[in-house]
């Protein structure tokens, strides 16, 4: 069982670019009315304004922060509609090494993790009510990190909080995907976005570190390869989409044997620095 996209009505967060912008127009493509939500307006505009004119009225806009209740409640609003599809892709990559501050880890985290856990408190009751027993009453589709699966060298607050939104996704697709709650998790690698070229110009060591381990685990892929790898798993009613399939090898060495792991990814920091 899983979730129609024609016709459906889906939100994607951290939309103004990168994977958000790639999923809205996928969204769009497959037929679905698309709400893009990001907290730098201007940016959304420009992204809207482009999709607006080949998509026409399909192509709804937020300029709101969703790690907060009124700001969830601000996009919900904006649909207008039931949603089917809620896209908690919205991220932030801030804070290295073990001077990572109080403040990025606290952004880290409401970002991150708390966004996503915002958003399915006020979507998973409704979803609940209209599932049936041949239709799911929504998606959450979690835009996590092979660091949630693995780790992420040089950034504590990254590595963390992706695992902890891997976690989430996994507790609420035991928790209700057979209630009617379809739960899909995507765990790419590197992705050619804004995000991925400010780590190659920092300043801070450890920041180009975690640019370079990135980069050198797996080709990076375009935002418009994670959206497809991502809308396939939602089409077919799967948990997990790996837009760098290598990632399940890595994570399967990782559970089967964690101190050789351990051991391969030091030798593999110690070949970057």
């Amino acid at each position: 069982m899983s979730l129609e996209l024609d016709g459906s009505t889906a939100v994607v967060t951290g939309a103004a670019g990168g994977i958000g912008a790639a999923l809205g127009r996928a969204l769009l493509e497959r037929g679905a009315r698309v709400v893009l939500s990001d907290l730098d307006g201007g940016r959304l505009d420009d992204t809207a304004d482009v999709l607006a004119e080949e998509f026409g009225d399909r192509v709804l806009r937020r300029a709101v922060d969703v790690t907060s209740e009124l700001g969830v409640d601000a996009v919900l609003e904006t649909a207008d509609a039931p949603v089917d599809v809620y896209v908690a892709n919205a991220g932030v990559f801030r804070g290295f090494g073990l001077d990572a501050s109080p403040e990025d880890w606290a952004s880290s985290w409401d970002v991150n993790v708390m966004g996503h856990v915002v958003a399915a408190r006020a979507l998973v009751p409704q979803w609940l009510e209209r599932a049936t027993d041949d239709r799911p009453g929504g998606c959450f589709v979690s835009i996590a990190s092979a660091a949630g699966l693995l780790t992420q060298l040089g950034s504590p607050t990254y590595s963390v909080t992706k695992h902890a939104a891997v976690g989430f996704a996994e507790w609420l697709a035991a928790t209700y995907g057979d209630r009617g709650v379809q739960v899909t998790c995507a765990c790419p690698m590197g992705v050619r976005t804004a995000m991925l070229e400010e780590g190659e110009s920092s300043s801070d060591a450890d920041a180009r570190l975690g640019l370079q381990a990135v980069v050198s685990a797996g080709e990076p892929v375009e935002p418009s390869e994670v959206a497809r790898v991502v809308l396939e798993a939602v089409e077919a009613g799967r948990f997990q989409a790996l837009p760098h399939p290598e990632v399940a090898t890595m994570w399967s060495q990782k559970a089967s044997d964690p101190d050789r792991w351990l051991a391969g990814m030091q030798r593999f920091r110690q070949s970057l620095v």
